[in-house]
């Protein structure tokens, strides 16, 4: 682990098993550790799950950020002597523009703390870029790396000074009318889940958003994304005009071998919008890079193939073959969990989203309705639009005959249906 001298720590929370590989998870600008839950439950039962706050929101106070030359202890009796990791050894102080190198400072003091040496990260947005900033500048830390709905770049610095200041003369509800359109699109706005994440923006301290504007204003790693040697996800929002999808684009191709995967009707808090197809890519990846080297036994490819396989399928699916499984039919269960789900779904040249394509193509000609049925269910889980499923359906007619699409038209039309019913 990387020695310092005692700093602060921001807020965090640990989820899972203490031996499990490690998994830090950063969020969004205006938003705490929440932001994760829809991912908990599941990243939970695989990964130890450390989640942290930004300085001023949720339970972190924004003078975390406050380094003091003078050695005197911080809220939380720490020495802030210089144990930060500004490139020119210096501390922040009161009245400094801070950086995302700040920031990253701070998660490497938590993981520290923790006992924690190299791990997984994933962040979303601004904690994406706190992760890219660490794979860059301490690549021996990062296993893997996750950036959802971030960016190499957020835009000209000119515009975070503004909505910094504002902030600071007028507080949080100068944002808070204008961010439900960054975060989401019209049609999640009004759910419980996006009003909670809203309602969480107003308490974050307007002088710790403006610091993370500060940090944004100055951040531009396009240069240094060919330095990037820990294997990236990169997961975009089709509908997310805060990092658009050219920005996930422009991620993908400057990180060496970084997939990218594109969601359908998500818009900036893409996770929060769509929860599962953005745990499939995350737990795909995961599991192909895990932060402990991973061991390639029978049991951790069956545990991997189990994670994935829920994952995709679903639990309710997973649960009912599990209880209809029998002496007889056992080994293959654990034949198809070890080699279908935690060999081949978890490998990292494609994203789910292909997979299921390919999946769909090759079901429907080979005639196996009962299959289909469950992979065009999975499919619309991993992120598969109604047109995406209709466009894979009228390859599969030029090539695997009309007839066969023909079937495959009338079921997919039925799951569709009652997948926009709800049921």
């Amino acid at each position: 682990m990387t020695g310092t001298t005692a700093h602060p720590l921001p807020h965090h929370r640990e989820d899972g098993p203490a031996d499990a590989p490690p998994l830090i998870l950063g969020p969004s600008l205006g938003t705490s550790l929440a932001v994760w839950e829809p991912q908990m439950a599941a990243l939970a039962r695989q990964f130890r799950v450390v989640r942290w706050d930004l300085p001023g929101h949720g339970g972190t106070p924004y003078d975390v950020l406050l380094g003091r030359t003078d050695g005197t202890a911080g809220t939380d009796g720490t020495a802030r002597a210089d144990g930060t990791a500004r490139a020119d050894g210096t501390a922040p102080t009161e009245g400094t523009a801070h950086t995302v190198a700040d920031l990253a400072a701070l998660v490497l003091a938590l993981a520290d703390s923790l006992g924690i040496d190299r791990f997984a990260y994933a962040g979303i947005s601004l904690g994406g870029a706190v992760g890219a900033w660490l794979a860059v500048h301490h690549p021996e830390r990062i296993a893997s790396l996750a950036l959802v709905c971030s960016s190499a770049r957020f835009g000209e610095p000119e515009g975070w000074h503004e909505r910094a200041a504002l902030v600071r003369e007028q507080g949080m509800a100068a944002i808070a009318e204008t961010t439900p359109g960054r975060w989401f699109t019209p049609a999640f706005v009004g759910t419980p889940e996006a009003r909670d994440l809203l309602d969480g923006l107003r308490t974050v301290a307007p002088e710790g958003y403006a610091a993370c504007c500060d940090a944004l204003a100055t951040y531009d790693l396009r240069g240094d994304l060919g330095r990037i040697g820990a294997p990236t996800l990169v997961v975009a929002g089709r509908d997310d005009p805060a990092t658009p999808p050219a920005h996930a684009r422009e991620l993908a191709d400057g990180i060496p071998g970084a997939s990218l995967t594109e969601l359908a009707g998500a818009a900036h808090l893409a996770n929060a919008e769509r929860p599962a197809q953005v745990l499939a890519a995350l737990l795909g990846h995961l599991t192909a890079y895990p932060a402990d080297g991973g061991a390639t036994d029978d049991r951790t490819r069956h545990a991997a193939g189990t994670t994935v396989r829920r994952a995709v399928l679903g639990d309710a699916h997973v649960d009912r073959a599990t209880a209809r499984t029998t002496a007889f039919t056992a080994v293959f269960q654990d034949f198809i969990t070890r080699y279908a789900w935690g060999e081949i779904w978890t490998r990292p040249g494609l994203s789910r989203h292909t997979r299921s394509c390919v999946t769909i193509t090759a079901l429907v000609a080979r005639g196996h309705h009962e299959e289909l049925e469950l992979h065009l269910r999975a499919a619309l889980r991993n992120g598969l639009t109604a047109e995406d499923i209709q466009e894979v359906l009228l390859q599969s007619a030029v090539y695997c005959g009309v007839p066969a699409a023909n079937s495959a038209f009338v079921l997919a039309d039925r799951v569709i249906a009652e997948h926009r019913e709800g049921k």
